[in-house]
């Protein structure tokens, strides 16, 4: 039986982060992250963890083995998993959701957030170096870099949107609506 997958997308701080690490903790689904992969070469070559080098890493792998070499090689790593859920965090362009769409049993969610919001948690979290001391100039500079500029329009694309303004309970309750559903139709297709 093809297992679930779960491709989470959304601009910077709308929440894609803690939509995967609920899933994989709630429901005990193996955790890919996009980003990983670029983090681990950042570090291998003792560069700076920043979003400006993420995407320039990412545009450059993408400009020298195809569009989609980041989603290939996680689904590969998702299909090999023995978990019955897997959950991608951070997918970015439509070249990685078509690759992945290929694959049976994966559903897209697109997170969404308001500007204020995601400023708010970018400051607040400290997932890249450059996060804490970033001005609201920054933070709108780097939603047009190449990396972000194509994210939005995933929306579309999405099988799910959730909007994640409001409290940690209403996301999770919107997420776990979305699981209770495509562990209902894995069941029926089962049938």
């Amino acid at each position: 039986m093809p297992k679930i997958i779960i491709g989470v997308a959304g601009e910077v701080a709308s929440g894609k982060d803690t939509v995967g690490k609920y899933i994989a903790e709630k429901y005990q689904a193996l955790a890919l992250r996009f980003s990983q992969v670029l983090r681990d070469i950042l570090d291998r070559m003792n560069l700076e963890q920043s979003q400006e080098n993420m995407g320039r890493l990412s545009m450059h792998l993408r400009k020298a083995f195809g569009e989609d070499i980041l989603s290939k090689g996680l689904i590969t790593e998702a299909s090999k998993s023995d978990k019955e859920i897997v959950v991608v965090d951070g997918v970015r362009r439509l070249p990685d959701i078509m690759q992945m769409q290929a694959s049976e049993g994966f559903y897209f969610i697109y997170v969404e957030a308001s500007p204020e919001k995601r400023y708010e948690r970018l400051t607040q979290r400290h997932q890249n170096s450059d996060d804490a001391g970033k001005t609201l100039a920054q933070f709108e500079k780097d939603a047009l870099l190449e990396a972000e500029s194509q994210i939005r329009d995933l929306k579309e694309h999405a099988d799910f949107v959730v909007n994640n303004d409001g409290t940690l309970e209403e996301l999770q309750k919107q997420i776990d609506d979305i699981v209770a559903l495509l562990l209902k139709l894995r069941k029926e297709k089962k049938k």
